[in-house]
């Protein structure tokens, strides 16, 4: 099996908002949008991401009311500059965000602030110097000195 995904979908019970903090907040394009049950998002090659209504979701995988909740993920976007994390920050939360912690130097040595999308969904918005993806779309994770 190959090592790759091309789904991440996330069970939201406020579609309109999530749809306002991800096409408002981060500027993102709508690849589908289907009113009152999912938008999809694509996010890298290959790559989607789902917000699928919190009831039609439960009721897709025949689950329980309980079944939709989201817990212990966290998504990360990073940004060319320490800059534009101030900027995305700003603007996601102008967009119904909920601030979690304001931009700052981190303790790997890049920037970053984190932010709540109307979920709970928590989102780094990071500058990582270290971070790169290559012309073939491979990512490259190096340390960075952390200089104070």
């Amino acid at each position: 099996m190959e090592q790759q995904a091309h789904f991440i979908t996330l069970s939201t019970p406020d579609l309109d908002a999530a749809r306002a903090f991800y096409r408002d907040g981060l500027g993102w394009t709508p690849l589908l949008d289907v009113p009152g049950e999912i938008i999809f998002f694509q996010i890298a090659p290959g790559l989607v991401l789902g917000l699928f209504e919190a009831t039609k979701f439960v009721a897709d995988m025949q689950g329980r009311p309980d079944d939709g909740r989201l817990g212990g993920l966290t998504l990360s976007q990073n940004v060319a500059t320490p800059a534009d994390v101030d900027a995305t920050v700003k603007r996601v939360v102008e967009a119904g965000g909920t601030l979690v912690k304001s931009p700052q130097t981190a303790e790997f040595g890049g920037y970053h602030g984190h932010v709540a999308d109307p979920n709970g969904v928590v989102w780094e918005i990071c500058h990582n110097p270290g971070w790169r993806v290559d012309e073939t779309g491979r990512v490259h994770l190096e340390p960075i000195e952390n200089t104070p």
